[in-house]
């Protein structure tokens, strides 16, 4: 039977996880009334966006063993969405003066990790955080509450890292905020075990220089692709790109390059060191570069089978947020991608802050679970393979404002559902440049009202 928060109660909350989305998460379980407790594995909060410049040993990330590198930045990364739409509805993502900082729309990946500081340092959510904290299993115990374990490294008293220990702790729920950009998902090539060519995973590539004069094949047609895809071809000798939305006879040079070849996805990979393409190209390659995504894991948690992971489906969630039969004690927040992805964690964690103080009512378990069954009814109709149940590119606006109805919270701006939909148009045909060719001057002059009004309530509020 689903237990059913107190009206209006308190309670203590794990979450897992500090980049954008625990750290939003925090915030409104803790403006809700909750007592909050971060885990981070790492030293400071930001999570994704903490640039790394190591790469794994095991290029395609196979390895379940192998030594972890979290963040998938590569050097050049910018945001492919422009600040405006970017921060959170009341914390805009302003152009701020000082050392270091990109005044650019699009800004490099150091300014969003700034801005996620400067977030946590503004609702003093560094003060929930455990950092150095890494949790290793999450399970529910007989008394109903989740009993979370976690390692970290112990400190002498030079402040050198000595030995892990373990500790445990028990919560009345927890809030999985863990991203999913980290493990690699890869594309399956007949052949390629006898191909003698080298391998890599989008998640392990950091700058162009290793790819100098060489042909490479990539694979992938997201933003990464479109990104790494340019940058490479300044130093590659050829690049030729495989997408599985192209029709197989595609064969054609991308317009405005003279080394980048667009083609339909590979047939099969050779141990002369060729690679077959289904439009009959064949090409003699030094390099396949996967930007072929990413898959959902949640090692540490332990539901009995509950929440399962089956070819990247997350479920089942009721409006990818709870699993029903655990609801609301077990929560995600992330899950979907093609939205706006600061805005909808937000609006997300408020839901789930408010279902727990019982200030938001949820449908009973059997209604979650029917709903579950209908959307992925549907997706089944519309030819959505099930890797893709957690892409609402096409029901993003809808999705943000049924969480935003829940919350009895403000709805997303029309000025930023305007830009979201101007990206999706221009991101694809012109990857190098639609970042600093923009014309929406009215929507700018929109966005920077909006952000004014904000500023002005947060001043007379006393908040800045």
């Amino acid at each position: 039977m689903q237990a059913s928060p107190n009206s209006l109660s308190s309670h203590h909350v794990a979450v897992i996880g500090a980049g954008a989305a625990g750290l939003v998460a925090a915030r409104e379980l803790h403006r809700e009334g909750h007592k909050v407790v971060v885990f981070e594995k790492d030293d400071q909060v930001g999570g994704l966006w903490m640039y790394d410049p190591r790469v794994e040993p095991d290029p395609l990330g196979l390895d379940l063993t192998r030594p972890v590198v979290h963040s998938s930045l590569y050097k050049s990364l910018r945001t492919n969405l422009p600040r405006e739409t970017m921060g959170f509805m009341d914390y805009p993502f302003v152009t701020r003066e000082g050392e270091g900082r990109d005044p650019r729309r699009f800004p490099g990946h150091r300014e969003v990790l700034m801005y996620l500081q400067d977030y946590a340092r503004e609702f003093g959510i560094e003060e929930m955080v455990r950092f150095g904290c890494e949790v290793v299993n999450v399970e529910m115990i007989d008394s109903g509450k989740w009993k979370v374990k976690s390692k970290r490294k112990r400190l002498d008293d030079n402040n050198d890292r000595g030995d892990d220990f373990a500790d445990h702790e028990d919560f009345d729920a927890v809030v999985v905020c863990v991203g999913h950009h980290t493990q690699p998902r890869i594309a399956e090539i007949p052949g390629i075990n006898l191909w003698p060519g080298k391998q890599i995973h989008s998640h392990n590539y950091r700058i162009p220089e290793p790819f100098r004069d060489q042909i490479i094949i990539l694979i992938g047609a997201s933003a990464s692709a479109a990104d790494i895809s340019v940058e490479i071809a300044e130093l590659a000798k050829e690049v030729h790109i495989a997408r599985r939305s192209a029709v197989d006879d595609t064969c054609e040079k991308k317009p405005g390059y003279d080394n980048i070849w667009l083609h339909s996805m590979i047939e099969r990979a050779c141990e002369d060191g060729t690679v077959i393409f289904r439009d009959g190209s064949v090409i003699l390659a030094d390099v396949i570069l996967h930007c072929t995504g990413y898959k959902y894991g949640f090692p540490f948690l332990k539901t009995d089978g509950i929440v399962t992971v089956d070819d990247n489906r997350v479920g089942p969630l009721y409006k990818h947020v709870f699993p029903p039969i655990l609801a609301p004690w077990l929560s995600f927040v992330g899950i979907p991608y093609w939205t706006f992805p600061f805005p909808t964690f937000e609006v997300q964690s408020k839901w789930i802050a408010g279902v727990l103080s019982g200030r938001i009512a949820l449908p009973s378990q059997e209604d979650m679970m029917e709903d579950v069954k209908i959307y992925y009814s549907e997706l089944e109709a519309s030819g959505v393979p099930k890797h893709h149940t957690h892409n609402i590119a096409d029901s993003a606006i809808d999705h943000n404002r049924w969480l935003a109805s829940q919350c009895q919270c403000s709805c997303f701006e029309e000025w930023r559902i305007e830009l979201f939909r101007e990206i999706i148009k221009n991101w694809r045909a012109q990857p190098k440049m639609y970042r600093d060719e923009w014309d929406d001057d009215h929507l700018i002059l929109q966005a920077h009202e909006d952000f004014n009004r904000r500023i002005s309530n947060k001043a007379s509020n006393g908040h800045i």
